[in-house]
């Protein structure tokens, strides 16, 4: 059986890479999702606790597409002026 240590990290590196396989579209709604919950307020402190750390990694999930996006136009405009 795992330690809780190593069980921890396991679902936390699992919820990463689940993170890492979502759209731009289903992680910005989830965070919307998951906003909502924390502003409700009804959620205990470990509860809220999660929701921050979700909320921050689906957060940098939608910059990483953001700015994939970003570097894809500025090389689509380089190329139409060469």
């Amino acid at each position: 059986m795992a330690s809780p240590d190593k069980t921890g990290a396991n679902e936390a590196a699992g919820a990463a890479e689940r993170i890492a396989a979502l759209s731009y579209e289903q992680a910005r709604d989830e965070l919307v999702r998951v906003v909502n919950e924390l502003e409700q307020g009804s959620s205990t402190l470990e509860e809220s606790l999660a929701l921050w750390e979700r909320g921050e990694a689906l957060a940098k999930r939608c910059e990483e597409w953001l700015v994939g996006a970003k570097a894809r136009l500025d090389a689509a405009r380089a190329a139409a002026t060469d």
